[in-house]
């Protein structure tokens, strides 16, 4: 699998347009992630307080990863700051796949629960599928799961894929009539590309996927109005590729001398795009409120 096929991100009408002004270059947005999130979160929190009980939105972790553990805590903090209640759910990387299938039906059980994903990435002997598929799918808030996903690529989006929803927040915080425009996804990963895809498609919008395989590529993204990228390859969009004033999303992240870097060449595109959403603060923090979107409208729901 190369990088055209994978999603390495961290594992939706707007208002327009809370956005800062690009360093360097008067006419670069740069698509404030952070600002949108709180917008989301403060939603989220005003519903929250208008329901009879208090939502539990679990999210399990198998090893002591610091990067997931950082993760997860962040997405406690989140959680907690809006009124839900979190429960991590720890165990060792030893654990076999049954055995945490068994501790994950234990969950499904918890009262009130709302909400279950599991932290990726799991142990190489995990079986990452039958982990997914043990989780209640009405509980699927990270549509993981072989029937979660179904139901959304059947059209049922009230719950849909995070980091997808986060693409989609940020792409209409911008507030471009998507009918007259050129799309292009990259990549066709189960996080981003392949339900990114979808959700424009329920659209009515025709967006073109390019894969490893795809004719004329650089043609493609040339031509793009709009790049939505979740190919985890490090600042591989750079000025000399995308049109003048190309609205890019950046939904990919990979490690670039100790840091994270994005798919986007910052420095190198700020002469040329329109709007971009940064690595970090762009995609990232929008996918945790959408995240916890979910959980509310499965709490909504019962």
């Amino acid at each position: 699998m190369n990088f055209w096929e994978r999603d390495l991100t961290p594992a939706c009408g707007r208002q327009a347009s809370p956005l800062l002004e690009g360093e360097g270059n008067k006419k670069m947005q740069i698509i404030d992630g952070k600002k949108i999130s709180k917008e989301i979160l403060d939603e989220i929190k005003k519903e929250v307080t208008m329901l009879s009980f208090t939502p539990v939105f679990c999210d399990v972790l198998v090893g002591e990863d610091p990067a997931s553990i950082q993760y997860v805590d962040m997405k406690a903090k989140r959680a907690e700051s809006v009124g839900i209640s979190f429960h991590k759910a720890a165990f060792p990387a030893s654990i076999s796949t049954n055995d945490l299938i068994k501790e994950i039906q234990a969950l499904n059980k918890i009262e009130n629960m709302c909400g279950i994903i599991v932290q990726l990435p799991l142990p190489l002997h995990t079986d990452k599928q039958k982990v997914f598929d043990s989780i209640d799918s009405s509980f699927d808030v990270d549509c993981l799961g072989t029937l979660a996903s179904e139901k959304f690529y059947n059209g049922d989006t009230k719950i849909g894929f995070p980091t997808a929803l986060s693409c989609m927040a940020l792409l209409d915080s911008v507030g471009l009539d998507l009918k007259t425009k050129k799309i292009v996804v990259l990549g066709r990963g189960m996080l981003v590309g392949k339900p990114v895809s979808a959700l424009l498609q329920f659209r009515n919008l025709s967006p073109v996927v390019i894969q490893s395989k795809t004719e004329n590529k650089e043609e493609l993204i040339k031509n793009a109005d709009v790049i939505i990228s979740g190919m985890g390859q490090g600042k591989y969009i750079t000025g000399d590729k995308i049109k003048t004033g190309a609205v890019i999303i950046d939904a990919g992240t990979s490690e670039s001398n100790g840091g994270i870097v994005g798919d986007v060449d910052l420095e190198s595109v700020k002469l040329v795009a329109g709007y971009v959403s940064p690595v970090p603060g762009g995609v990232g923090p929008v996918t945790v409120a959408m995240l916890l979107k979910n959980v509310l409208t499965v709490a909504k729901s019962k």
